[in-house]
């Protein structure tokens, strides 16, 4: 058999994944989707509690529409905005069910190659087809040959750590039963009963942040929820970005939520501790966390904490691949420039193709979320049209691969932690890439810590934190 008759393989069967087995399929090209989880779309499954800012008609990739028609399947209202639930019960699991047999769950990758060539070897090296290994959860491995490899595995299991350097602070491991690093679902009772009464501490700066205080001081006005109190934890100083711009953010749904956690702390349901980088986790007679910082303070014990620090990407079964990565973002070196958050939010990162998520080894894409590295701006039409070009180039049609063909709305395309649930809130006018609730002023009153200079919070994006 040769290179070209072998099926493309694609790591992931997210929303991005499937968009890309789907133009594969349109091109006549096979895919083999490979996902580590039990379901399609099974890291979204996991933050299903969360709702879009995206809608319904920007969250459904055109090939895969054309894909699933023939099946009676019709798109929700383009009007509404999903939940994580919805996107992957109403959309990603009838698309995975029309690809069929081409997508295998519970088939993680645990590494990619050319077949017979580690990383070092020249010669003949881009004759030979990629090998994949799998290993499945039976306890069954397998070596599958690939003419491409692309990556779409997204960065949800690598979350980034409480620690104020990239790394883990001392401690911080072994009190991983206090700590959670995703936004907490206090719909789910187990889960409310958690954080009802508690004193959490929510590490981190971004949307995410923003949406577990909000939930955290909704959670503080509930029957249930009496004494319960949230510690704001900012590496840098409160500043004029930090925000996010409030009503006068660009991006409006960015807005919303840091105007929700200057309401947080205004109305007296969390403090704000600025400046802070944790370097230990210890324990109080209780065995309750406190978090010590690397100028030497140490907060009052909490009793839960919620590390929000942003996601990078797992790059370690790609070890005997020549990739060509950003030393900073550890995105795509064609790409990095487009997508650095000092630079960019989600709203002016330009649609982009194959060339800028090409690599040293020809052959090899890392698309989605994974492509962006450590950067919170990713947009998911953005994601689309990555691996429509991809898709073209893979197949040789380098007019259409070169070719932009995505106009974003202005409201946008971003995902991330919408507050559409709360009571009494309206989507926002205006630019930007987020549909948001009318975000209302309200006054912050902080207290820097003694000696510790506020510093310029860079501008992320809406999708990150």
């Amino acid at each position: 058999m040769s290179t070209q008759q072998l099926p493309v393989v694609v790591i992931g069967a997210g929303p991005v994944g499937l968009a890309a087995a789907a133009h594969l399929v349109e091109r006549g090209i096979e895919p083999l989707v490979l996902e580590a989880g039990g379901r399609a779309g099974a890291a979204v499954r996991e933050w299903s509690h969360v709702r879009l800012f995206s809608t319904w008609g920007e969250v459904v990739d055109p090939a895969a529409e054309k894909l699933l028609a023939p099946t009676g399947w019709t798109r929700p209202d383009p009007a509404t905005y999903p939940s994580g639930g919805d996107w992957a019960e109403r959309y990603l699991q009838p698309l995975a069910d029309a690809l069929g047999d081409r997508v295998r769950t519970g088939a993680t990758v645990t590494g990619v190659s050319r077949a017979g060539r580690d990383r070092i070897v020249d010669a003949d090296r881009e004759r030979q087809p990629f090998v994949v290994h799998v290993e499945y959860a039976d306890g069954g491995e397998e070596r599958v040959l690939a003419r491409a490899v692309i990556d779409a595995s997204g960065t949800w299991a690598t979350a980034g750590p409480a620690g104020g350097s990239g790394l883990p602070a001392l401690g911080e491991q072994a009190a991983a039963d206090r700590i959670t690093y995703r936004v907490p679902d206090l719909k789910d009772p187990a889960v409310r009963a958690r954080y009802a009464g508690r004193r959490t501490a929510v590490v981190g700066s971004g949307a995410s942040a923003f949406t577990a205080l909000a939930y955290l001081a909704e959670l503080a006005q509930s029957e249930d929820g009496t004494g319960t109190h949230a510690v704001w934890i900012l590496r840098r100083g409160i500043s004029g970005s930090t925000f996010g711009g409030g009503t006068a953010d660009q991006l409006p749904a960015r807005g919303a939520l840091g105007l929700a956690a200057k309401a947080a702390v205004d109305k007296g349901y969390a403090d704000a501790v600025t400046g802070f980088r944790t370097e230990a986790f210890e324990r109080d007679g209780d065995g309750r966390p406190v978090l010590v910082g690397e100028d030497g303070r140490r907060l009052d014990p909490v009793d839960e904490v919620v590390a929000l620090t942003g996601f990078r990407p797992d790059l370690s079964f790609l070890d005997e691949l020549r990739l060509g990565l950003d030393e900073r973002l550890q995105a795509p070196v064609g790409l990095a420039p487009l997508i650095d958050p000092n630079q960019h939010s989600c709203g002016t990162v330009y649609p982009h193709g194959h060339r800028e998520l090409s690599h040293p080894e020809r052959g090899v894409y890392l698309v989605g979320m994974k492509s962006y590295g450590r950067a919170p701006t990713f947009l998911a039409m953005t994601g689309y049209e990555q691996v429509r070009s991809v898709a073209a180039a893979i197949a040789g049609d380098l007019d259409a691969a070169d070719r932009v063909e995505l106009t974003l709305p202005e409201t946008g395309v971003c995902g991330g932690a919408g507050l559409f649930d709360t009571p009494g809130t309206q989507q926002a006018d205006g630019g930007g890439c987020c549909a948001a609730p009318e975000p209302q002023l309200v006054n912050l009153v902080t207290r820097p810590a003694a000696g510790t200079a506020a510093e310029e919070a860079p501008a992320g994006g809406c999708c990150g934190s």
